[in-house]
């Protein structure tokens, strides 16, 4: 005779039951990080960054409600910019925004490489 239940007992048949309002808070824990294709966006203009000498450190955080990379001209200064990733403001201003030194948000929207595109802005010099 051959048994048929492979190691289970009468009754346990597939998987583990877990309340939904359980596995909602235990997501809902974690801190709010960058996904490899943002963070492979922002180190490329980082990279681009540091071969002009413009940029020469940056900092990570993750937080409970928003992920931050900050750039610094030098590691003992205040952020020139902080590219931000706030899940709560998705659906309305866009869960991306770049922030200036100042706090002034210089673009937002919905998607992380237009966002970027604020670099990407050639400066002129405009003769008074």
């Amino acid at each position: 005779m051959t048994d048929n239940s492979g190691g289970m007992e009468d009754g346990e048949a597939s998987g583990i039951l877990i309340p939904l309002h359980e596995a909602r808070n235990a997501r809902l824990d974690q801190p709010v990080r960058f996904d490899r294709r943002e963070l492979d966006q922002i180190l490329r203009l980082y990279g681009r960054m540091v071969a002009a000498n413009e940029w020469r450190d940056y900092a990570i955080d993750h937080l409970t409600d928003r992920a931050v990379f900050s750039v610094f001209r030098r590691a003992s200064e205040v952020p020139l910019f902080q590219i931000v990733k706030d899940p709560k403001l998705a659906r309305r201003q866009g869960a991306f925004a770049v922030i200036a030194a100042g706090g002034r948000i210089l673009k937002r929207g919905q998607e992380l490489g237009r966002v970027l595109g604020v670099f990407d802005a050639k400066l002129r010099v405009v003769e008074a």
